[in-house]
């Protein structure tokens, strides 16, 4: 296509967007009027193309998805082979190989005997539906649990946004107007304020969720070490459900296949989604034990069934990408290279922290990373500013893609197959970005 025809096209995408659609997450009052609306038409690796023909670093792996960049060969044969064959079919009283292949390979990611059954969903948000109703519903149907209708998550969490997900939620950005509906949740801070709970509350919890190792929503902070390792030990003592929520942090994004195995934890229900398919197609899977799966059993009439599902349940596309996902991962060694990339990640965002004006702190786990900006002062720009967004217009002009996960944080997530100079480059337009869009902020009376 000539330069002017690409303009026409990108022209008229645009057009159709601004008439018709409605985006995520986003003040639709000011879509398009302050900076240029970007269509995505094509990604390569880490790298993605507009509809004019520029490129940028995928840098937060397209809303924390991505695993193994965009595609990857062997991922897209495979969805190309099932597409071929057949694209969906009903999970409802039916089954399929590549269902069956998928859930025994997550199963033994695990010790042997510990998490044995797999839920297929959608999503994030359904993935952790599904363990909030699972652990509701056993302990409702298991003598002497019945009266565990209680749920806790910690301050500042974010689990997702079906009802039932953001009745967990702690930002309150997200989450105030719809307290109320849901399940019953209590927050907590830290393993202090939970011990300090009476005993006659926490006999009435079924289960307490967290991201394990760091919290994403939450300007991407990381846990103490050793926390998690004592949830497990509360949970357990307490005849309490730990529920791990892995959408953001499973499939190697911490170093590891699934954060908790930082510190040997198995948790009674893990919740995993994005980077299931390598965000491929939408898929979403919760991994449980024997016992819950057993308290379902019992004669028809006792009605145990776990009457919860979707249409695309264990859809055909998604469980051929995910099976693909975990081939790359033994025969690209993607875990054992990991550990250079992440240690050079935490490298640049210190030397970010030391070098930037506007940057104030910075937090890493894995090749995650959060940037806190403030005014050169340090004191902290206001909510309406929007200093994290207008950092991420400025950093378009040199090359990368990202958003801020609150204003004044900005995050780092890209796709694990990145190599050093694209991290490199990484930074380099980070630095870039984060001076230009705020100087402007700066510079205002």
């Amino acid at each position: 296509m000539t330069t002017q025809s690409l303009q026409d096209f990108t022209q008229c995408a645009i057009a159709r967007d601004l008439a018709h659609c409605w985006h995520p997450f986003t003040p639709q009052a000011l879509w398009g009027r302050e900076a240029e609306v970007l269509m995505l038409q094509s990604g390569k690796g880490v790298w993605l193309t507009d509809s004019l023909g520029r490129r940028y670093i995928d840098g937060n792996s397209s809303i924390w998805v991505n695993i193994h960049g965009h595609g990857h060969p062997h991922i897209v044969q495979a969805i190309q082979r099932q597409a071929a064959t057949i694209c969906h079919s009903s999970f409802l009283g039916f089954g399929h190989a590549l269902a069956s292949e998928l859930a025994e390979k997550l199963t033994r990611l695990f010790p042997s005997g510990k998490l044995t059954r797999v839920f297929f969903s959608d999503d994030g948000s359904t993935a952790i539906e599904t363990a909030l109703k699972m652990a509701f519903q056993s302990c409702s149907q298991t003598p002497g649990r019945e009266q565990r209708r209680h749920f806790i998550a910690f301050s500042n969490c974010y689990h997702g946004d079906t009802m039932g997900a953001a009745s967990l939620g702690g930002v309150s950005t997200f989450f105030s107007r719809f307290r109320g509906f849901g399940m019953q949740v209590t927050h907590v801070r830290e393993m202090d304020e939970l011990r300090a709970l009476p005993t006659d509350f926490t006999d009435t919890v079924a289960g307490i969720v967290i991201e394990p190792i760091i919290q994403g929503v939450n300007r991407m902070t990381p846990w103490r070490p050793g926390l998690l390792r004592e949830l497990r030990e509360y949970c357990t003592q307490r005849g309490i459900f730990l529920i791990c929520d892995e959408v953001m942090t499973g499939f190697g994004r911490t170093g590891k296949m699934f954060a908790c195995m930082h510190e040997d934890v198995i948790p009674d229900f893990l919740c995993c989604a994005k980077g299931l398919t390598s965000g491929y197609t939408p898929m979403a899977a919760c991994l449980t034990t024997e016992e819950v799966y057993n308290s379902f059993l019992g004669a028809y009439s006792e009605n145990k069934s776990f009457y919860y599902g979707h249409s695309f349940t264990a859809h055909p596309l998604g469980c051929a990408a995910a099976l693909a996902s975990l081939e790359v991962f033994e025969q690209e060694h993607v875990l054992e290279n990991l550990p250079p990339k992440i240690a050079l990640l935490h490298q640049l965002a210190t030397e970010l922290r030391t070098n930037n004006p506007y940057v104030c702190a910075t937090r890493t786990c894995g090749l995650i990373a959060g940037i806190d900006i403030a005014h050169q002062d340090g004191t902290p720009f206001h909510q309406d500013e929007r200093a994290g967004e207008q950092a991420c217009f400025a950093m378009r002009r040199h090359g990368l893609l990202t958003r801020p996960v609150t204003h004044d944080t900005i995050v780092a997530m890209p796709p694990l197959c990145i190599n050093e100079e694209e991290l490199h480059l990484l930074f380099r337009a980070m630095d870039a970005g984060i001076r230009e869009g705020l100087d402007k902020l700066e510079k205002r009376p």
